[in-house]
């Protein structure tokens, strides 16, 4: 067994423009273990994770590795002391245009670059560092832009533990994942735990799977540490949801009543998306959620984006307010009313690199605009308007999203589109990576859409969500619709039951 090695902060802070987002934290961690972090959107999580990784070099106290104090000036520092973090938004980690062994030996290549590629090298070493996953599917060939969410991630994890590391700081690893390759990764965790004494910090907003992965779990609220404690059989979610919240809390989040009108929106025999989405028909009435269910791979995502013209529709229609649509890009999309929430938010969701004002009148930038001036005050205007509706905790309209949590940069990719006032709101896996407070205000705004008189489709691999929020579901598999289902008369068996291919008993 290789010998113990702490890992630890003494009074860290740091600070962004109008934000303390760390306070003062002493944290710790030893080889060997499996600990959560865990807290409501904002609380410091992924900020302190930075710290560690040396990607948030401002930081002010001191990071300890075995009692000796070393600086964390850039990733580099951290990846040298065996520190590796796989962040949630997979996309912005990898290269698209290289191949994935080219991926996973990239910290390799950047780190002692030089002379003669040896390409046979890479590609053996690739196939190593995946078979010590387990791993047996992915061509290390393969362009990392051809590879499912899932695929991308397991290519990020491959990289982290390909070096020598000591310390895996997993950030909302399971989002992408579907439940039998997040029981795969628990495995993976488990036995780098046994065989190799690494330790992994776990952060997700799924409490269940911190119950059934970790051993102990330190709790985060405004930038402090609140508690740590460890997880024992009688821990339960409602439990650490209080300890993150400081307050009682009961998950739950039903539609609210409203009418429900005619059909607004009809797609009929709609195929495409280079085949994952295949013959699919839907409808959705004014005032309805309607939901889509469906396992990792499904397809629902495709639908959306084929739906909105960010993939090729190959047949079918599509039909709003009685009228056919003749949609060849999210532009057309958009001028016809229908909004897209898409799945990965950093990446086509929102500009991170843009203020919250500016992403919030983005989607209908025109009506902001005058002799092709923006106005500014029109815009600031709906802005402080959005921000107070919609609860974004943000010091200021002109803070970068960038500076954001996970969740508040979500609101804003919801708000941005309530400025343009569609007819169809199409939400792809809204609440990936947002804590239980946060659900509960997007919720809230789906809810007063749908008051409104406007359709909703929510496509969710949450089944809970779907049965508290929507009116219908629509289940997929293999790119087609298998079942359609009143949410009132559904269950996670039945929906599980058509996910997976199979029939009505």
């Amino acid at each position: 067994m290789k010998e113990n090695i702490t890992l630890e902060t003494k009074h860290v802070s740091i600070e962004f423009p109008g934000v303390k987002a760390l306070d003062d934290v002493n944290f710790s961690v030893t080889t060997g273990e499996i600990r959560a972090v865990v807290g409501a959107n904002g609380a410091g999580k992924s900020t302190l994770m930075k710290v560690l990784a040396g990607a948030n070099p401002t930081y002010t106290g001191d990071v300890l590795l075995n009692g000796k104090k070393v600086v964390l000036q850039q990733p580099v520092d951290a990846k040298k002391l065996g520190i590796q973090i796989v962040y949630q938004e997979v996309d912005t980690a990898l290269v698209p245009t290289l191949s994935v062994a080219e991926n996973i030996m990239l910290n390799e290549m950047v780190m002692h670059g030089g002379g003669v590629m040896r390409w046979k090298y890479v590609r053996d070493e690739a196939k190593k560092a995946l078979a010590r996953l387990n791993i047996t599917d992915i061509n290390v060939k393969t362009l990392v832009q051809n590879l499912s969410l899932a695929q991308k991630q397991m290519v990020l994890i491959a990289r982290a533990v390909r070096m020598d590391c000591r310390f895996l700081i997993l950030d909302e690893p399971t989002a992408p994942l579907s439940t039998s390759e997040t029981e795969e990764l628990f495995k993976i965790v488990k036995r780098l735990r046994e065989t190799e004494n690494i330790a992994v910090i776990f952060i997700s907003h799924r409490l269940n799977e911190i119950l059934e992965i970790c051993e102990s779990y330190t709790v985060m609220r405004n930038g402090k540490i609140v508690g740590n404690s460890q997880v024992t059989p009688q821990t339960t979610t409602k439990e650490i949801v209080e300890k993150m919240l400081g307050r009682s809390f009961e998950e739950n989040f039903p539609k609210e009543a409203c009418p429900i009108g005619e059909d607004i929106f009809k797609v009929e025999h709609l195929s495409g998306a280079d085949g994952k989405v295949d013959d699919v028909s839907l409808h959705i009435r004014k005032g309805e959620i309607v939901g889509i269910a469906g396992l990792v791979g499904a397809g629902k995502s495709e639908l959306c984006k084929t739906i909105f013209g960010a993939y090729k529709k190959t047949g079918g229609s599509i039909e709003l307010n009685g009228k056919t649509l003749k949609i060849k890009n999210p532009s057309d999309a958009v001028r016809q009313g229908i909004a897209l929430v898409p799945e990965e938010r950093r990446k086509e969701g929102v500009l991170v690199n843009e203020t919250v004002a500016f992403n919030l009148s983005a989607a209908n930038l025109g009506d902001f605009c005058k002799a092709s001036f923006v106005q500014r005050k029109k815009v600031n205007q709906n802005a402080e308007k959005l921000v107070d509706e919609l609860e974004i905790k943000t010091p200021s309209i002109r803070q970068y999203v960038r500076n954001l949590s996970g969740g508040n940069q979500q609101k804003v990719a919801v708000g941005k589109w309530l400025a343009a006032d569609c007819d169809i709101y199409m939400f792809d896996e809204p609440t990936k990576g947002v804590d239980v407070g946060a659900k509960q205000d997007i919720f809230r705004l789906i809810n007063n859409i749908a008051k409104r008189g406007k359709g909703v489709l929510y496509a969710s691999c949450e089944d809970s969500e779907l049965l508290s929020l929507t009116d219908r579901i629509y289940v997929m598999y293999s790119g087609r619709i298998v079942a359609e289902l009143e949410t009132k008369e559904a269950t996670d068996n039945r929906i599980m039951n058509f996910a997976v291919g199979g029939k009505e008993a």
